[in-house]
């Protein structure tokens, strides 16, 4: 299960890094904070195939948000 957390996390920063990426080079900033959220969302995403015996197909990934979800409302709801 922690690797489905760290998957989801990871898909979770990656996808917060675009529209901080897109900013930066529409205000011809540097990227930094970006290039930071990419390389901790890589991180979680590569930390996550790299433990799970077998990787994740597709099917697995929808899986895995739908497990780390679950088990979030059932904390929150504790």
């Amino acid at each position: 299960m922690r690797e489905d957390t760290f998957l989801v996390v990871g898909i979770m920063v990656l996808v917060l890094a675009v529209p901080s990426f897109l900013s930066a080079i529409r205000e011809g900033r540097a990227p930094r904070v970006p290039a930071i959220l990419v390389m901790i969302g890589g991180t979680l995403v590569a930390l996550a195939i790299m433990n799970r015996p077998g990787g994740y197909q597709i099917e697995d990934i929808f899986a895995a948000f739908q497990n780390v979800f679950t088990r979030l409302k059932l904390m929150l709801s504790a």
